[in-house]
């Protein structure tokens, strides 16, 4: 048998704690979802932690058949969908220009928010102008490498803020683990749809592919390195989104204390940690209030913007480098998350524009889990690499409770909120 040439070893998989995985679940985890959750533990305490597990289940399955799908057959998400009809892309091209205008007015008040609470000086509007335009900094050259850092960077400071947040409440063990037992509360079913399906991302769920690609896992040998950084990135965002309802049911369930929805409650809970724990105490929260909401935002500016890239470039027949990061397409979905939404966030509404976001959201989960289902049961997938029956139910599971939500969400936003 030959022996494996210099190349071939130098290109051999390499095993990293901080992979495209941990990328697209920090990105996914932004400050809608930790007012989510923290609202479900102040309403129900322990109760629907049984749904953070669910939840990342979820993500996990959903997330694995997008990275097997580009790896098995290497394409990208946007290739296959339209494999499926012009239908997908009539759907997917004013979606993702509608959703990043939203989303990006969305994100800059999110993280401004968070900043005019740590630092103050500013108005939200202005800190989160600043962060839009930090992001674009940190993601326009497009080099992978430096923009993993980057979120490593955040993940470390949301993590450590919000674990060490909940070990500050000193939780209750033993209600925590009654908490595991599936059950839903009386009123509870839209907070249990909520918080089992905003661990941890929506678009940005289908750039997995593209960070694969990016990272440079290109092909099937690539296989079982991406499942496990698949699993141990929701392992941690479960562990995240775990103390998030931890602090919630301590904090806010035990001693009946209110928040806001949107971006202000999360500025609320600092103010509380504060007047319990004192004033450091309330400022590391909002500085893991921020990471989270810049993690969210640096990783939308550049995943985000590939997928655009991708689509503009077949849309219109263009260059393959168009497709890649750097390249035209890229920078201009960039510009367009940046400066536009700019104008909205002068309104003075960051929670109408969290809301609005979350609609937009909702429509796109049942078609990325109904368009997976079809991708990976038929001849578009190698035989080798497409689902088994587990994979099936899990992911039929997952479209119908995110029909649900978006269901939900719709509902709400025809009704007024």
């Amino acid at each position: 048998m030959a022996t494996p040439s210099t190349t071939e070893q130098s290109t051999a998989p390499r095993w990293k704690i901080v992979g495209p995985g941990l990328v697209v679940a920090a990105t996914g985890v932004g400050a809608a979802d930790l007012v989510a959750t923290l609202i479900a533990g102040q309403k129900f305490g322990y109760t629907l932690l049984w749904c953070v597990v669910v939840g990342c289940v979820m993500k996990i399955v959903l997330v694995e058949g997008a990275g097997r799908y580009s790896l098995a057959t290497g394409r990208t998400i946007f290739e296959g969908w339209r494999t499926l009809g012009a239908w997908t892309t009539w759907y997917f091209g004013p979606y993702i220009v509608i959703w990043g205008f939203v989303y990006g007015a969305a994100a800059m008040a999110g993280t401004g928010l968070a900043l005019q609470g740590l630092v103050g000086g500013l108005s939200t509007t202005w800190w989160g102008i600043l962060s839009g335009l930090l992001g674009l900094v940190l993601v326009w050259s497009g080099r992978y490498g430096v923009f993993e850092k980057v979120l490593a960077f955040f993940v470390g400071i949301m993590f450590v803020t919000m674990v060490g947040a909940a070990l500050l409440t000193l939780p209750n063990l033993g209600e925590l683990l009654t908490g595991l037992a599936p059950r839903i509360p009386d009123g509870g079913l839209v907070n249990t749809l909520a918080l089992a399906g905003g661990v941890g991302g929506t678009i940005t769920l289908a750039a997995y592919g593209y960070w694969l690609r990016e990272k440079g896992w290109d092909t099937p040998r690539y296989m079982r390195v991406m499942r496990i950084d698949n699993s141990v990135a929701y392992l941690v965002t479960g562990i995240f989104v775990l103390a998030t309802l931890v602090v919630g049911a301590e904090l806010l369930y035990s001693t009946s204390v209110a928040i806001e929805s949107g971006d202000q409650g999360l500025v609320d809970l600092g103010v509380v940690l504060q007047d319990r724990y004192g004033q450091w105490a309330g400022k590391l929260f909002l500085l893991g209030f921020w990471a989270a909401a810049m993690s969210s935002l640096v990783g939308v500016w550049n995943g985000v913007s590939l997928m655009f890239a991708d689509f503009m470039t077949h849309v219109t027949n263009g260059e393959a480098a168009d497709a890649r990061a750097g390249g035209k397409w890229y920078r201009a979905y960039i510009l367009w998350l940046t400066f536009p939404p700019m104008v909205m966030m002068f309104l003075g509404k960051p929670v109408w524009l969290i809301l609005a976001y979350g609609v937009l959201g909702a429509f796109f989960m049942p078609f990325l889990a109904v368009t997976l289902l079809w991708l990976l049961n038929t001849d578009r997938t190698p035989a080798e690499w497409r689902n088994k029956l587990h994979s099936n139910v899990l992911m039929v599971l997952c479209a119908l409770a995110f029909l649900a939500l978006c269901v939900n969400e719709v509902r709400k936003a025809v009704a007024g909120g």
